[in-house]
């Protein structure tokens, strides 16, 4: 009895601490996403690629060894023809089949590359397109970071626009109980208490919609952190905080040469340099040693696993040297057009570096704007929220009517939606700037 008493008591502790939240602050979010984000798992995936690949490129310039057989059945054997002069009839052609029935051959060929401009070209195109996944690496990891900051900073906003929520609909329905009772002493009208049940329906309204809104903005988190959906999650960090952060100063060291697109247009760049290299290196010789050891059996019968017959033993070595000529233009061609390649990226690293920085200029913008917005929509709520307070206080001694104290409190709501839009202003505003400038990812 004692035993099952203690099984069920460890179960139900399981089953208690399993409901529990976890806590995350926002960089605990961005790290947890950053190690278990299938985006990110796919581009270091995409760099073990990248280290097979210079492996493989590698070999090519390495001892080749392989081993072949030819089995061949001659079902008509080939017809040879020769002058007739060998067997005294000159002026005449003379044909006979020569051959076996049956040929086996079989042996091991040993090919090694000693020189060739492409594979050197290629070597090097393998060490460096390491270092270009990489930086799609890097890129992936800015763009998880990007989408928790905002789904954290979008969980804060409607988590605190729902105790904003939660607030009003309190203080309305405690006037709401108290124009009841104002209404049972025959003190104000049927109508006076609709217009503050009114408003108190409005409120709640506005309550399950808020709910719902922070919700949806923690499953939204949770997706875009990799988290498991089913679990709970708690978010530790303040909106005052937060917001503190994204206000702050930006740094005067900052930079477009910065950014990572900037980065990878540059790689790209690098790439079509290697292209030209390679199409240069195309019109130098190439130079391969070969080894081969080989053994022939001819039969007329099919009686190679018998020890009556002979087989032929041949071991070679030897040279191999190509030595480009006349190609009739085409490599040639292909040199110009990975020279003009490269004009083209030139072209466009020099239009995406202008792009930034016009959007460096309209970014700032944008962020002392929304400081600026953000500013008087915080003013507005406390206005509006003190006119609402001091309407309702009024309408309790009867010096206002309830209908001024319904059009106040929509005052107040429409303040707050302000309110809310400002700070995701904000917030956009400062990611735009630290995605430009590189600094989504804490060093």
């Amino acid at each position: 009895m004692k035993n099952k008493l203690k099984i069920h008591f460890l179960l139900t502790l399981l089953a208690s601490s399993s409901a529990f939240a976890q806590n995350f602050s926002l960089f605990e979010a961005q790290n947890y996403a950053l190690e278990n984000a299938e985006q990110i798992k796919n581009a270091v995936i995409d760099i073990e690629i990248a280290q097979k690949k210079i492996v493989e490129t590698r070999a090519i310039g390495l001892p080749q060894i392989s081993a072949e057989g030819n089995f061949n059945h001659f079902i008509n054997l080939p017809i040879q023809v020769v002058d007739g002069a060998f067997i005294g009839q000159p002026g005449t052609l003379v044909s006979f089949r020569a051959g076996t029935d049956f040929s086996v051959n079989g042996g091991v060929a040993v090919n090694q590359l000693i020189f060739d401009g492409s594979y050197l070209v290629g070597l090097q195109v393998s060490k460096f397109y390491k270092e270009f996944v990489a930086t799609n690496v890097e890129l992936s990891q800015e763009q998880v970071v990007l989408n928790v900051t905002k789904a954290y900073e979008l969980a804060l906003v409607s988590r605190e626009n729902m105790r904003f929520m939660d607030s009003l609909v309190s203080s309305t329905e405690k006037l709401l109980n108290k124009q009841k009772e104002l209404f049972a002493l025959d003190l104000i009208t049927q109508e006076d208490v609709d217009q503050i049940n009114y408003a108190f329906i409005t409120a709640q309204t506005n309550q399950v919609n808020a709910k719902y809104q922070f919700q949806n903005a923690v499953s939204f988190l949770k997706m875009t952190m990799a988290y498991p959906m089913e679990e709970p999650i708690e978010l530790i960090d303040n909106l005052e905080s937060v917001l503190s952060q994204a206000l702050s100063e930006i740094s005067l060291e900052n930079s477009v040469e910065s950014n990572i697109q900037l980065d990878l247009l540059s790689k790209r760049l690098e790439l079509s340099r290697y292209e030209l290299k390679n199409a240069k290196f195309a019109n130098l010789p190439s130079l391969g040693a070969f080894f081969q050891h080989r053994y022939d059996a001819f039969r007329n019968e099919f009686t190679f696993f018998e020890n009556d017959g002979e087989w032929f033993e041949q071991t070679f070595v030897g040279v191999r040297l190509s030595v480009p000529i006349f190609s009739s233009g085409a490599r040639w061609s292909r040199t110009q057009q990975a020279q003009l390649e490269i004009t083209k990226r030139e072209n466009e690293i020099s239009e995406y570096k202008r792009s930034l920085q016009l959007q460096e200029v309209q970014y700032m913008n944008d962020l002392m704007s929304a400081k600026d917005k953000l500013k008087l929509q915080q003013e507005n709520v406390r206005l509006a929220t003190s006119i609402y307070k001091n309407s309702v206080i009024r309408s309790e001694i009867g010096k206002e009517n309830t209908l001024m104290v319904t059009q106040k409190y929509t005052q107040v709501i429409s303040a707050q939606a302000q309110y809310v839009g400002a700070m995701v202003d904000v917030f956009n505003a400062r990611l735009n700037i630290d995605q430009l400038y590189n600094n989504l990812i804490q060093k």
